[in-house]
């Protein structure tokens, strides 16, 4: 007959340490910074962006082209 042998037990699995990232802190822009014909570029693929219109709003306003915020020309 043969003999059985022990089921192999499972390995716990080691959580893996969980970083917290500081929040960032956004810079306020001034509202000069969005006037009408401010340029804004893309880092990435170059696309430029021309203001028409500003929109006034009290919070900061990000344009964002190729999942990174666009630069002022």
């Amino acid at each position: 007959m043969a003999t059985k042998k022990p089921a192999a037990k499972a390995k716990p699995v080691a959580k893996e340490s969980v970083v917290k990232k500081k929040p960032v802190a956004k810079k306020l822009a001034a509202k000069s910074s969005m006037k009408k014909g401010t340029k804004y570029a893309c880092s990435v693929c170059g696309m430029i962006v021309s203001v028409d219109t500003a929109c006034g709003c009290a919070g900061v306003c990000d344009l964002i082209c190729c999942g990174k915020e666009m630069k002022v020309k």
